[in-house]
């Protein structure tokens, strides 16, 4: 089984979680790591490393999906997780993204593929509305 790691700055990790067991249900092996505003980077791979660990011991990988490319919980999950050989890190993570993680990776033991998927994911999410006048 493939575990999901979500991090963020701000409360963007609880918050996709909570967004995505709306949607999905509860969710086995989900973890999430939340880059508040008054914690250190250290404190935040404090975070990651046990949420990583947790994940590790009941999973044979994880993909971690990060808010931002380049942030410090981007960054960290990359320093941190990567050099496992176990772990893939995607950012730019949307709810529609997380969405079809949570169900793929029940049937996908491909985690670096799960993190391509992802990635072509969170870009077919994204859309932009135009009201067309009736002709």
């Amino acid at each position: 089984m493939i575990g999901l790691l979500v991090t963020g700055h701000g409360r963007f990790g609880s918050g996709m979680v909570s967004a995505m067991e709306v949607i999905a249900g509860p969710a086995k092996w989900v973890e999430f790591v939340d880059f508040e505003a008054d914690d250190s980077v250290g404190r935040l791979e404090e975070k990651l490393s046990q949420a990583l660990a947790s994940l590790l011991d009941a999973c044979d990988c994880v993909l971690v999906l990060a808010d931002l490319i380049g942030g410090s919980p981007f960054k960290s999950a990359v320093r941190i997780g990567v050099p496992t050989g176990k772990v893939e890190v995607v950012a730019g993570c949307n709810l529609g993204m997380l969405v079809e993680m949570e169900t793929a990776r029940k049937f996908n033991d491909d985690v670096v593929g799960l993190a391509e998927q992802a990635a072509e994911t969170g870009r077919s999410a994204i859309g932009h509305f135009k009201l067309r006048k009736k002709k």
